[in-house]
């Protein structure tokens, strides 16, 4: 949830997307709301079961085709899943993608992180390591200078989640396959946005070369890190509505709702975003899993 708390509680981007869209986030296993840590004795995800997984959560709640919107790892795992299902989706906005196996630095990087989670759990330094992937390095602040208040909620979400479950979504991405020969194939529109102080900038130019440019586009932020949607999310809010207009979704007029209204974007307390304050308990989605023994 934490990578698009920015882009949703930006009144332009918020006004777009909740008078458009019914919001549907999915978590890693083991990545929701006060989750426990996953039994070592069940079988680790593929990036395939992950894939899979969304048509699981999909079925459940009786949704046909979709938008997708997802990033970094969660960009891959929903470039595949709409290699996958086609016709299961109608479109998707992909921020700072990848769509290559692992270099042989992410995959020692990810190495080291899989130990310190095992013996350390969320210690200090997975963090760190964590958050410079995520942000650029004006926000991840320095010694004259504080890291800004992205850094630092992010920092409390990673100290929330547990060790275990992240471990196990990082050996995940750790093992996931070169998807690129599969991008030609998608018939969706594609919208990429990448930062280009992200480490997944190179990698975001080669998907987008590989992509029918018929139906994709690529747009760069300056002076940002992977995770646009909360460094940079207002640099998202023109491409993403004239990306969307093209599926006849327009923002909602300012004058069509009253600033009293509880659909209007500026009366949404931030705390309606958990599912607790509305209400809420969500249980998780038991799936299939096919185990050769």
């Amino acid at each position: 949830m934490s990578c698009f708390q920015g882009l949703f509680y930006c009144q332009e981007a918020s006004s777009m997307l909740f008078h458009n869209f019914c919001i549907y986030h999915i978590s890693p296993p083991g990545h929701e709301l006060g989750a426990v840590a996953i039994n070592p004795d069940e079988p680790v995800l593929s990036v395939d079961d992950l894939a899979d997984q969304i048509v699981d959560v999909l079925d459940y709640f009786g949704l046909g085709i979709v938008m997708c919107m997802g990033v970094s790892a969660g960009a891959y795992v929903l470039t595949l899943f709409a290699m996958k299902y086609t016709k299961r989706v109608l479109g998707l906005i992909l921020v700072s993608p990848i769509c290559k196996g692992p270099s042989w630095t992410e995959w020692l990087c990810n190495k080291v992180m899989s130990n310190l989670l095992y013996f350390c759990g969320m210690c200090s330094v997975v963090k760190e390591l964590l958050l410079i992937r995520y942000f650029s390095k004006g926000v991840r602040g320095s010694a004259e200078v504080p890291e800004s208040d992205v850094v630092q909620s992010c920092r409390r979400f990673l100290g929330e989640r547990q060790s275990p479950n992240v471990l196990r979504f990082l050996e995940a991405m750790n093992e996931r396959p070169d998807i690129t020969d599969g991008l030609r194939k998608l018939r969706c529109r594609s919208l990429i946005f990448v930062g280009e102080n992200s480490p997944c900038h190179s990698e975001a130019l080669h998907m987008t070369s590989k992509l029918d440019r018929r139906f994709s586009a690529l747009v760069e932020v300056q002076a940002c890190g992977s995770i646009v949607t909360e460094e940079q999310p207002d640099a998202m809010l023109i491409p993403l509505e004239y990306f969307l207009m093209g599926y006849g979704f327009y923002r909602q007029s300012p004058f069509n709702v009253s600033p009293r209204s509880p659909l209007s974007p500026t009366s949404i307390s931030p705390e309606l975003f958990s599912p607790e304050s509305m209400g809420l308990k969500l249980k998780p989605i038991k799936t299939k899993i096919s185990v050769e023994v």
